[in-house]
């Protein structure tokens, strides 16, 4: 059975390391997946230690799809080193995204643009801000979790989302959890886990 391989992507101003935990929350289901969890490629410049995949100083929905764009090359060559170094170039279908917030963007905007068709996203509390136009692979699977109590990155985005991924032909799942705010729940990561479970034990095995 070849292995699988889940990247997490890290909320703005944060790091790797703060969604690591899920990989160990998830080794039972997945024992043949290994995880992966980047610091993003830029410093935050807001303030502290954290990172970030574009800045959202001044950020306004009419200039975040170009910040989202300029911000490509430097993801893509991130995921690509992850992948390469885990013997997966070439085999996107055994790799998953799994982003929180403005990771969530980004592993959005990596299927939606067609440039990384992947076995699965799973989107926590995003939102796709992506550029047109969208040609996203239909063979992906996507999960977008949210919760309804979410006043950074309301729902509302994520079912927008999932309408436009929908009519782009995209498998999309959405979990809307009550009462949730700007986070990811034990629910939403056990929905998750579940999710890729499922999926990546089927690439697996093909």
């Amino acid at each position: 059975m070849s292995r699988s391989l889940v990247i997490f992507l890290h909320g703005v101003g944060s790091r790797g390391a703060d969604l690591a935990p899920l990989g160990d929350a998830w080794r039972a289901l997945l024992p043949s997946t290994d995880f992966a969890a980047p610091d993003g490629p830029f410093a935050f410049d807001h303030s502290g230690s954290g990172r970030q995949w574009f800045s959202v100083k001044g950020v306004t929905e009419a200039n975040r799809p170009g910040r989202i764009l300029a911000a490509r090359d430097a993801f893509d060559h991130t995921i690509a080193g992850i992948v390469a170094a885990h013997g997966l170039t070439g085999q996107p279908d055994r790799v998953a995204l799994v982003g929180f917030s403005q990771g969530s963007i980004m592993a959005l905007d990596a299927l939606a643009s067609g440039r990384w068709p992947v076995a699965a996203v799973v989107a926590f509390a995003g939102r796709l801000a992506s550029p047109a136009p969208m040609a996203p692979s239909t063979g992906s699977r996507v999960l977008l979790v949210h919760g309804d109590g979410d006043r950074v990155m309301p729902v509302e985005e994520s079912r927008t989302t999932a309408a436009a991924l929908k009519q782009a032909g995209v498998d999309v799942a959405l979990n809307v959890l009550p009462g949730l705010g700007h986070t990811i729940s034990p629910e939403g990561a056990t929905a998750a886990g579940a999710f890729l479970s499922h999926v990546l034990t089927a690439s697996q095995n093909d």
